[in-house]
Protein backbone atom coordinates (compact mmCIF):
# COMPACT_ATOMS: atom_id res chain seq x y z
CA UNK A 1 0.00 0.00 0.00
CA UNK A 2 1.48 3.13 -0.62
CA UNK A 3 0.92 6.33 1.08
CA UNK A 4 0.14 10.36 0.08
CA UNK A 5 1.50 13.18 2.64
CA UNK A 6 -0.83 16.03 2.75
CA UNK A 7 -0.61 18.82 3.95
CA UNK A 8 -4.02 21.20 5.54
CA UNK A 9 -3.35 24.40 7.23
CA UNK A 10 0.35 23.30 7.75
CA UNK A 11 -0.19 19.86 9.50
CA UNK A 12 0.77 16.85 7.62
CA UNK A 13 -1.26 13.90 6.76
CA UNK A 14 -0.21 10.89 5.79
CA UNK A 15 -3.35 9.10 3.80
CA UNK A 16 -2.79 5.31 2.64
CA UNK A 17 -3.68 5.01 -0.91
CA UNK A 18 -3.47 2.55 -4.19
CA UNK A 19 -0.19 2.47 -5.85
CA UNK A 20 0.60 5.30 -8.40
CA UNK A 21 -2.44 7.70 -6.31
CA UNK A 22 -0.05 9.77 -5.08
CA UNK A 23 0.23 12.75 -6.79
CA UNK A 24 -3.50 12.56 -7.32
CA UNK A 25 -3.86 12.48 -3.69
CA UNK A 26 -1.38 14.94 -3.29
CA UNK A 27 -3.01 18.05 -5.65
CA UNK A 28 -6.49 17.10 -4.00
CA UNK A 29 -5.02 17.68 -0.69
CA UNK A 30 -3.47 20.70 -2.23
CA UNK A 31 -6.47 21.74 -3.62
CA UNK A 32 -8.60 21.11 -0.17
CA UNK A 33 -5.74 22.89 2.03
CA UNK A 34 -6.34 25.84 -0.22
CA UNK A 35 -10.43 25.48 0.15
CA UNK A 36 -9.94 25.16 3.67
CA UNK A 37 -7.62 28.38 3.83
CA UNK A 38 -10.44 30.54 1.93
CA UNK A 39 -13.09 29.83 3.78
CA UNK A 40 -10.75 30.43 6.76
CA UNK A 41 -10.32 33.95 5.24
CA UNK A 42 -14.00 34.59 4.97
CA UNK A 43 -15.35 32.89 8.77
CA UNK A 44 -12.31 33.51 11.24
CA UNK A 45 -10.98 31.34 13.78
CA UNK A 46 -13.30 28.43 13.92
CA UNK A 47 -10.88 25.84 14.36
CA UNK A 48 -9.57 23.29 12.17
CA UNK A 49 -12.42 20.98 12.62
CA UNK A 50 -15.15 23.13 12.36
CA UNK A 51 -13.30 24.44 9.03
CA UNK A 52 -12.91 21.32 7.64
CA UNK A 53 -16.67 20.17 8.72
CA UNK A 54 -17.40 23.67 6.68
CA UNK A 55 -15.32 22.71 3.43
CA UNK A 56 -16.77 19.10 3.44
CA UNK A 57 -20.02 20.20 3.42
CA UNK A 58 -19.12 22.48 1.12
CA UNK A 59 -17.50 19.74 -1.21
CA UNK A 60 -20.46 17.79 -0.59
CA UNK A 61 -22.84 20.52 -1.49
CA UNK A 62 -20.92 21.05 -4.59
CA UNK A 63 -21.21 17.70 -5.60
CA UNK A 64 -24.81 17.19 -5.53
CA UNK A 65 -25.53 20.36 -7.42
CA UNK A 66 -22.79 18.86 -10.34
CA UNK A 67 -24.74 15.42 -10.17
CA UNK A 68 -28.12 17.26 -10.08
CA UNK A 69 -27.43 19.54 -13.40
CA UNK A 70 -26.38 16.90 -15.93
CA UNK A 71 -29.10 14.78 -15.27
CA UNK A 72 -31.41 17.20 -15.74
CA UNK A 73 -29.83 18.87 -18.85
CA UNK A 74 -29.76 14.77 -20.03
CA UNK A 75 -33.56 14.51 -19.33
CA UNK A 76 -34.09 17.86 -21.18
CA UNK A 77 -32.62 16.85 -24.62
CA UNK A 78 -33.53 13.11 -24.42
CA UNK A 79 -37.30 14.49 -24.17
CA UNK A 80 -36.09 16.88 -27.26
CA UNK A 81 -34.98 13.78 -29.01
CA UNK A 82 -37.97 12.15 -28.28
CA UNK A 83 -40.15 14.68 -29.32
CA UNK A 84 -38.55 15.17 -32.43
CA UNK A 85 -38.66 11.54 -33.43
CA UNK A 86 -42.15 11.15 -32.47
CA UNK A 87 -42.90 14.32 -35.11
CA UNK A 88 -40.99 12.59 -37.98
CA UNK A 89 -42.96 9.37 -37.23
CA UNK A 90 -46.28 11.36 -37.39
CA UNK A 91 -45.05 13.23 -40.90
CA UNK A 92 -44.31 9.41 -42.38
CA UNK A 93 -47.06 8.10 -40.80
CA UNK A 94 -48.86 10.80 -42.94
CA UNK A 95 -46.71 10.25 -46.44
CA UNK A 96 -47.91 6.99 -46.12
CA UNK A 97 -50.84 6.95 -45.22
CA UNK A 98 -51.17 9.62 -48.15
CA UNK A 99 -49.53 6.96 -50.57
CA UNK A 100 -52.27 4.08 -49.39
CA UNK A 101 -55.66 2.86 -49.51
CA UNK A 102 -54.63 0.76 -46.71
CA UNK A 103 -55.07 2.98 -43.89
CA UNK A 104 -57.49 4.89 -42.95
CA UNK A 105 -57.19 8.61 -42.96
CA UNK A 106 -55.69 10.23 -39.26
CA UNK A 107 -57.67 13.08 -37.63
CA UNK A 108 -56.26 16.43 -38.23
CA UNK A 109 -56.23 17.33 -34.87
CA UNK A 110 -52.45 18.29 -35.16
CA UNK A 111 -51.84 16.69 -31.24
CA UNK A 112 -49.99 13.71 -32.82
CA UNK A 113 -53.01 11.10 -31.28
CA UNK A 114 -54.42 8.63 -33.64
Amino acid sequence: MAKADIDILGRRFSVACAPGQEARLTGLGMALDARVRKIAGAVGDVGEERLLLIAALSLLDELEAAKAAPTAELEAEVAKVFVGAAQRIDAMIDRIAARSTILPDRPANGDGSH
